[in-house]
């Protein structure tokens, strides 16, 4: 009479249809598992199908999440960068009426622009609507024109003493220096840079009176 097959055989048949499952080995091969898998074993079986589907499926959704966050990104920067490029092709005065306009449209009040000689920092002022005073610097800055301290310094003596701002916001086409970014967080000012201030035109960005206080 033929040993018996124990317990242990079957855990280890399990293991090997387990293992050959995962790789996708060709079904004749699972065939020729199950054969030699004793009766007790093939409720085993079973759940490893079971399991195998469940894992290919999973792995399937989440390829598909992957892929359909990927085209969403792509999509919104494709929209960023439309909208970037209109605020690059205008002027000083035009980018600070435009900017006055977003303000506007997202529900500010008493908007006003009014930069130029002796504006003291603020080219666009407005009351937000929760009822905050925003005082906003434009820089239409070139990509490679980044804003440096020195303009931050400047606005950063004004917005709070003079333009009694509750909500100081420096917006630009460009980006900012490190040492801008720094000085910024110490005193409170947002900072719209390029990608934030395409997020907030093509409204796939909050305004800057709903942007998280910058970290000190």
């Amino acid at each position: 009479m033929p040993p018996r097959r124990t317990r242990r055989g079957s855990s280890c048949s399990f293991a090997v249809f387990v293992a050959i499952w995962g790789v996708g080995v060709p079904l004749a091969v699972l065939i020729q598992v199950v054969a030699h898998v004793p009766a007790v074993g093939i409720p085993l079986l079973l759940a490893a199908v079971a399991g195998g589907v469940v894992y290919v499926v999973r792995r399937t959704h989440k390829a598909e999440q992957r892929r359909l966050e990927a085209a969403r990104l792509a999509q919104l920067r494709e929209v960023q960068s439309r909208e970037i490029a209109r605020y690059h092709a205008l002027g000083p005065k035009e980018f600070e009426h435009a900017i006055a306009y977003l303000c506007q449209r997202d529900g500010c009040t008493d908007v006003l622009v009014s930069g130029g000689a002796g504006d003291l920092g603020a080219d666009v002022t407005a009351t937000a609507p929760d009822g905050r005073r925003i005082v906003i610097q434009c820089k239409r800055y070139g990509p490679t024109n980044k804003v440096g301290s020195p303009d931050m310094q400047r606005f950063g003596g004004t917005c709070y003493s003079v333009h009694r701002a509750h909500i100081p916001v420096m917006v630009t086409t460009s980006t900012f220096t490190r040492q801008a970014v720094g000085y910024a967080a110490a005193q409170g000012i947002r900072l719209y840079g390029e990608q934030e201030l395409a997020g907030w035109a093509s409204r796939t960005g909050p305004a800057p009176w709903h942007h998280p206080e910058p970290a000190a």
